[in-house]
């Protein structure tokens, strides 16, 4: 799905058309679920944490302005939702063991890292944009959904060689845009050039 594809469906369902956010869904499930599943470690948990995520999704909307493509948004949500769960687990496990310590306040971020944080997501948004979809897809499977190469391999039809030269060369192009634009955030690119090509 194209950035032009992506924001006529987004516009439309600022519009009214409730079923066109399906193709969104479509589109990122398995990326959203995967990621739920690699840090739940729970099926079941997963699932709630992906529909949860989707309707974070749907109901934030219309606040969504297009900075970062949609699947950065919703994968910033997915993480948010499923770090929520964990932060509950801990807590019931408190309560269970009296002995045990209180979890650990999670200091809220200062104006300057949400500056930064924003920044960061629209350089990396605008540098996923100039990659091509052939590309960008298997990368965003990888790094934003942590599938596997075998899965992404599955999901879009190809065989897991070219899904590892294409990961590959995305991530080459990536860093390239990147510091071409003098956006160089090393921790926004991090999780889409870094990481070893051998997964299966």
């Amino acid at each position: 799905m194209t950035r032009e594809e992506e924001n006529r469906i987004i516009e439309a369902v600022k519009r009214g058309d409730t079923e066109a956010f399906g193709a969104l869904v479509s589109e990122w499930e398995r990326m959203v679920y995967s990621l739920a599943l690699r840090m739940l470690g729970n099926e079941q948990d997963a699932q709630d944490a992906a529909q949860e995520a989707f309707l974070r999704a749907y109901t934030g909307l219309a606040r969504f302005r297009g900075e970062s493509r949609f699947s950065v948004w919703v994968y910033s949500l997915t993480r948010n939702v499923c770090v929520d769960a964990l932060r509950r687990r801990r807590e019931t496990v408190g309560l269970d063991d009296e002995s045990a310590p209180p979890p650990p306040a999670d200091p809220a971020p200062t104006p300057e890292e949400t500056l930064e944080r924003r920044e960061r997501s629209e350089a990396l948004g605008a540098a996923l944009d100039k990659l091509p979809e052939s590309f960008r897809r298997p990368l965003e499977l990888c790094a934003l959904g942590g599938m596997s190469y075998a899965e992404i391999a599955a999901e879009l039809g190809i065989t897991e060689n070219t899904v590892r030269t294409r990961i590959f060369r995305a991530r080459k192009k990536l860093r390239e845009f990147l510091a071409e634009d003098g956006n160089f955030f090393a921790s926004a690119a991090s999780e889409y050039t870094e990481g070893g090509d051998s997964r299966g």
